[in-house]
């Protein structure tokens, strides 16, 4: 009983550990005091988002970040935590906890990884205020035509007073 008890935690260690090494993002944060239908809520809005979250033992935490590289994480795994994955974009689990805990105070941002860099909870909210893709791009594609319309305007002008 007991060798299959500690076999299940080093296959969650293992896969936890895993699932680090392909992250974009990871989020660590205070779930405690949210009544199951509103974690419910925050699992669903991530999940949509192709984001895992998910509550582990912080032991078992602590040994996957370790085997990550991430030990600088251990510091802030203390109570109940939830740690929240993204493989792909690295700025929607930031954003999504942080407005999550806008409506919900007892959900606290503890800490995270940002492309392999272990961060504290300062840093990820830094990351949740950014801009989405989108409207960075949009912004970007805006910046770069200014230039050709004010030419485009300034020429359409040169030939309307030559007329």
């Amino acid at each position: 009983m007991q060798k299959a008890i500690i076999a299940r935690k080093a296959e969650d260690v293992k896969v936890l550990t895993e699932k680090f090494a392909m992250a974009k993002t990871v989020v660590v944060f205070e779930y405690a005091g949210l009544d199951v239908a509103a974690f419910t809520k925050l699992r669903i809005d991530l999940h949509k988002q192709n984001i895992d979250v998910k509550v582990y033992k912080n032991n078992i935490t602590r040994r996957a970040a370790e085997l990550a590289g991430f030990g600088a994480l251990n510091d802030s795994l203390v109570g109940p935590l939830a740690v929240a994955i993204s493989y792909d974009d690295v700025v929607a689990p930031a954003k999504s906890v942080a407005d999550f805990a806008k409506t919900n105070k007892t959900v606290v941002i503890r800490s995270g990884v940002i492309e392999k860099e272990v961060v504290g909870a300062a840093e990820i909210n830094a990351l949740a205020n950014l801009p989405s893709r989108e409207t960075l791009l949009t912004q970007l594609a805006a910046g770069l035509l200014m230039p050709v319309k004010e030419l485009a305007v300034g020429l359409n002008m040169l030939t309307e007073g030559s007329n």
